[in-house]
């Protein structure tokens, strides 16, 4: 705390008036971490955003919106502490390397919670892990107010016992004294607090004991949150540390560790353990440039006792002359400086060698970007940006794991403690989420990416992606290679710019035959009514001014066949589940199932086609042309010879179909009789 330079010191030494000030290099590496940190994992947006497990469908993207517009506004308006409790860890996890959260369900708010827990009252086991969720044990020291205990004692979360309410003299910690003195505070009689010891440890309680199949005691201990009062030693609260319908009893963590720089122990370095030295040695040099200074232009020496000089207790100020009984030779003669030295270059360009060495290992060397050539590759500007901000991008990472390790407890919580529907308002709308929101099919994850940590990064991977892109147009997305541009530049209103190509969440067909004439890429999605979309596509194909657009052609004609190819996969996947239930692919194998689906895809195929061969006759009306008619009658022989073959090639199927069951009857029946004779000799 000392090398912070947060305290203006009043030295004495070497001589009174000597210089205090310190290095801020320390407070500088502290600070540009605390704010790089913040903006990328704390956007005002939200920092949450969650992503479809397993197959994508129109189901699964409405329910992961769901839980992210929760999630975000939960972090953002509800959890009011969150956002200021966040940015304070960023800043004590940058100096001390360790900093912890505790995610849990508050009865007394009645939410969830992700409380800031400092690193001097979370104690992890000497043989412990940082990985909090692999130690065996571990104790949380809580300051509760003596009003907020008894709130607690009467919900009965703890016991009703006897504990110390009256004020007490302060006492405070050597670290808590330190702080006190860095911010200028002094501390008062402790009115009524009370210092509780939450430990999270296994225990093997007579009457709860782990039992097997026979009701015979296993000895094995069982996970429980034992409350202590840190005064008394005594037990106010045990609590089950599993869930109920957990047959294995496995442990629940409510702990996440922020680490900086994983160290040789438990906790985390930060940057005092990586550059408090050079601080320090930083200050002592510039204190000794300053006091240079300072004796250099308020010389001080040796008189003579017999020289008379008035008032020679008070410096002389400039413009000031004064008498002296003396002459000039007798006034040379009786005063003696002492040999004082100008600063020296040699020990500023120390301190100069110093700070940068501080600043390499902290990365915190600003990168002048037109410092350099202009015209250099966007490659090589990448390497040159990477090489000097690595040890940031490893601690960004080890951030971003950790930030994702919170939001998964904080999702837990949410599935356990919500009511199966949950409305809540926001600016302009009215929402709701449902408990069952929040199961497997959905994983929460931060918003920052893991391998960009700073604007400078972002835009010069946004300007490399969009210049390959632009040499490549036909094998890229231009809306996207654009779009990341801007949000780079973090451009707000994007869409005001770009026309809009949201296609991450279903459409009905109306609105994506608008949108395929301006320019926007279409997708189609699991669970659709994909008859339907065909349908109103097909119809969209005889427009004429779809027909004069011949890029917006191309893309409506690839997303008939994506519906096409969806549909295929889907019933293939019904009649797999009827022959074989809920496992099919260990009777299928994977060559298998894509021969049903390409059947099925050529089957849909001439279905399609056959379809828009009708609308097209009806949209054209009248009499026919007896060339029309001639090719419509060769179309449907060629129809006729393909649905002939598609039928014997399910046939064909089919009897492969047949002999996988007989053979697998087969194996059945030699395993039960290689069973039977097993029996039969053991007897």
């Amino acid at each position: 705390l000392d090398l912070l330079g947060l305290r203006i010191e009043e030295r004495t030494k070497p001589f009174r008036g000597a210089s205090g000030a310190s290095h801020p290099m320390l407070q500088e590496a502290i600070i540009q971490f605390q704010a790089q940190a913040f903006k990328e994992l704390m956007p005002a947006s939200g920092p949450v955003r969650t992503q479809v497990l397993g197959k994508e469908t129109v189901d699964k993207f409405q329910q992961a919106s769901r839980v992210q517009d929760f999630m975000n506004y939960q972090l953002t308006t509800v959890m009011e502490e969150y956002t200021p409790e966040f940015d304070q860890l960023l800043y004590y996890t940058g100096y001390g390397g360790s900093t912890f959260k505790k995610v849990y369900y508050d009865y007394q708010l009645g939410r969830m919670v992700s409380k800031l827990c400092l690193a001097d009252d979370v104690y992890i086991p000497y043989n412990g892990s940082s990985v909090v969720s692999q130690c065996s044990r571990l104790t949380h020291r809580i300051a509760m107010d003596s009003n907020e205990f008894k709130k607690r004692v009467l919900a009965g979360e703890y016991l009703d016992v006897p504990v110390d309410l009256e004020p007490t003299p302060a006492d405070p910690s050597q670290i808590q004294a330190a702080i006190d003195k860095v911010v200028g505070i002094q501390p008062t009689d402790q009115a009524g607090e009370v210092f509780l010891l939450e430990m999270l440890v296994d225990l093997d309680l007579p009457g709860f004991e782990d039992k097997n199949e026979s009701g015979e005691s296993t000895g094995i201990k069982l996970p429980y949150v034992v409350t202590l009062a840190e005064d008394t030693l005594k037990v106010i609260g045990i609590r089950r540390n599993w869930r109920e319908d957990d047959e294995k009893k496995r442990r629940r963590n409510y702990f996440v560790h922020y680490v900086l720089v994983e160290g040789p122990g438990a906790y985390g370095l930060g940057f005092v353990h990586l550059i408090g030295g050079l601080s320090k040695a930083a200050s002592s040099a510039l204190r000794q440039l300053i006091d240079a200074g300072t004796l250099a232009n308020l010389p001080a020496g040796f008189k003579a006792r017999g020289a008379r000089i008035a008032d020679d207790s008070d410096p002389i100020q400039p413009g000031e002359w004064r008498d002296i009984d003396a002459g000039g030779a007798e006034l040379s003669a009786s005063l003696l400086p002492l040999p004082y030295k100008e600063p020296s270059q040699v020990l500023f360009a120390l301190l100069g060698f110093l700070v940068d060495a501080g600043k390499r290992l902290s990365s915190t060397a600003d990168m002048q970007v037109g410092d350099g050539n202009q015209y250099a590759q966007v490659g090589t500007t990448l390497a040159l940006l990477e090489r000097g901000s690595m040890v940031m991008s490893s601690i960004h990472k080890r951030l971003h794991y950790a930030q994702t390790l919170e939001f998964r407890l904080l999702f837990e919580g949410f599935g356990q403690y919500l009511p199966d529907e949950y409305p809540y308002d926001v600016p302009g709308a009215s929402r709701k989420i449902k408990r069952a929101d929040f199961s497997n099919m959905v994983s929460v994850q931060p918003v920052a990416d893991p391998n960009i940590f700073s604007t400078a990064q972002r835009i010069q991977l946004a300007q490399m992606q969009l210049q390959m892109a632009q040499a490549a147009p036909n094998m890229h997305n231009m809306y996207e290679a654009y779009y990341r541009v801007y949000a780079s530049l973090n451009v707000r209103d994007i869409d005001g710019i770009l026309i809009p190509q949201n296609n991450q969440m279903p459409r009905d067909p109306a609105t994506e035959n608008a949108s395929v004439l301006n320019g926007m890429k279409l997708k189609a999605f699991a669970g659709q009514q994909h008859d339907a979309h065909i349908v109103a596509h097909l119809i969209m194909g005889l427009s004429p001014i779809l027909q004069s657009n011949p890029l917006a052609a191309v893309e409506l004609q690839q997303h008939l066949f994506e519906h096409v190819k969806i549909k295929a996969e889907e019933d293939v996947e019904a009649e797999l589940f009827k022959l074989y239930g809920t496992d099919p692919d260990r009777m299928v194998s994977p060559i298998q199932k894509e021969g049903m689906v390409a059947i099925k895809v050529a089957t849909y195929l001439q279905e399609m086609k056959n379809m828009q061969g009708q609308l097209s006759g009806e949209a054209a009306g009248g009499g026919e042309d007896p060339l029309v008619a001639l090719k419509k009658q060769e179309l449907d022989q060629r129809a006729a010879a393909d649905k002939a073959k598609m039928q014997l090639d399910q046939a064909k199927l089919q009897l492969e179909m047949q002999k996988m069951q007989q053979t697998l009857q087969i194996d059945q029946a030699k395993l039960q009789l290689q069973a039977a004779k097993g029996g039969r000799n053991a007897a």
